[in-house]
């Protein structure tokens, strides 16, 4: 019998939290449990083991991720989309690791197919792309240059890895400044090679 107020959505934003305290890796149902005050067996009511447990934080974390890129791009198009896309997205980050380290992990694609968060995260960066005049297979080529160089970045900047004197915000600017170039400049080919 499930544990009185203990639902899957709790026990999830429960080990979102303790990612973000903790990292990432660290979350395990035993960690988990310990931090609601239940056996780990108590868990197993709403979440089938670890990897069903992380892959529901990456569903969680993707969901709030493109809420507040939703908001930030709303209205904007072309450069003044992408610097708040990206702004969002970095912040985001930054703010919470251990629940932005779950959304870089691969997710079943059954779960995938039936996330509304992760169809609304398709139709968010496919829309804000389509305004570079983009089309497939460019749009999916864009998608990686973006989440490589956001996820790059991000990364870097959360274990302090930029030791240079110029401020991290300028060197951040400028790649954002640098990918709307690249984006508007795309190479059409359609050969998909050189």
């Amino acid at each position: 019998m499930p544990r009185a107020g203990l639902t899957t959505d709790r026990v999830v934003a429960a080990a979102a939290d303790l990612a973000d305290e903790t990292g990432f890796e660290a979350v395990t149902v035993s960690a988990l449990a310990r931090r609601l005050g239940v056996k780990d067996a108590s868990l197993y009511t709403h979440v089938r083991g670890l990897r069903d447990l992380r892959e529901r934080m990456a569903l969680l974390a993707g969901g709030e991720l493109i809420e507040e890129i939703a908001e930030a791009v709303a209205g904007r198009a072309g450069k003044e989309a992408l610097a708040a896309f990206a702004g969002a997205y970095r912040a985001y980050a930054l703010r919470h690791p251990g629940r932005y380290a779950a959304t870089q992990i691969r997710v079943d694609q059954t779960r995938v197919a039936g996330s509304p968060a992760l169809r609304r995260t398709g139709e968010i960066t496919y829309g804000m792309l389509r305004a570079y005049g983009l089309g497939e297979p460019d749009l999916t080529d864009a998608v990686r240059l973006l989440r490589s160089t956001f996820h790059g970045y991000c990364a870097l900047e959360a274990s302090g890895s930029f030791g240079a004197p110029r401020a991290v915000q300028a060197s951040w600017d400028k790649a954002v400044d640098a990918l709307h170039v690249a984006l508007e400049n795309w190479p059409r080919d359609g050969s998909g090679g050189y």
